[in-house]
């Protein structure tokens, strides 16, 4: 087990055993670190990943809570470690949506003006290397939602939209438990946007089917390791 898997099972062991209960405030980082033998490194992954499944709340300037802890926020938070354990069903929305979205970013790229190519450069321009997951995230819809548009099939882009809405989870996953997420993302927004600059249907269709494939892969590679994502 990676040690910022073991330092998310130690806190969510304490949350299961009662020693932190619904709107407590964590111990100091520096002091829950040591009380659970692990690095202040390892403390802050393992804050980060239970805030994105909604288990802690981290308040700027203030601290760390658990969440309310009700039914419907604990619910889904279980239910996405399973999705991962268990994850087929995730897998096939990754498969269609990689051939749909592939495919639109291709009809993209023979239709976009350079209204539509400036719109999506200031939109990659807008977020900063260094930037956080949840800006990472946001951006990351909102690229590719401007890009299906584009491809002017008000079908497509529905069905497009409610698979991107099922796969954010596993996205933001990915992003707290694989180092360089912002920097590999932010650099194939960038190629996928400059071949439809270049009205490039076929290099634009194939980004676009690698971007999506690089978290099918990582969700394949987790679902081998379900004891860190219990």
């Amino acid at each position: 087990m990676a040690v910022t898997d073991e330092a998310i099972e130690k806190i969510k062991a304490m949350i299961a055993a009662g020693e932190l209960g619904p709107g407590d405030r964590l111990p100091p980082e520096k002091e829950l670190a040591a009380r659970l033998g692990l690095s202040r490194s390892s403390m802050r992954e393992a804050v980060k990943a239970l805030e994105v499944i909604r288990l802690l709340d981290v308040r700027r300037g203030d601290g760390t809570y658990v969440t309310s802890l009700e039914p419907g926020l604990l619910l889904e938070a279980v239910s996405f470690a399973a999705d991962l354990r268990d994850g087929e069903s995730l897998l096939e929305v990754f498969e269609v949506r990689r051939i749909l979205e592939s495919q639109a970013t291709g009809i993209a790229a023979a239709r976009a003006t350079g209204a539509d190519v400036e719109a999506l450069q200031r939109e990659v321009d807008a977020v900063a290397r260094d930037t956080d997951l949840p800006t990472l995230v946001e951006h990351d819809i909102r690229l590719h939602r401007a890009i299906v548009e584009l491809a002017g099939n008000r079908y497509l882009a529905s069905l497009t939209e409610s698979l991107i809405s099922h796969t954010v989870r596993a996205r933001v996953w990915r992003g707290v438990t694989e180092a360089g997420a912002v920097e590999r993302t932010l650099s194939e927004h960038s190629a996928i946007v400059a071949a439809i600059a270049s009205h490039d249907v076929e290099r634009a269709t194939a980004l676009a089917s690698a971007h999506v494939a690089g978290v099918e892969r990582w969700l394949r590679d987790a679902r081998r390791r379900p004891a860190s994502l219990s």
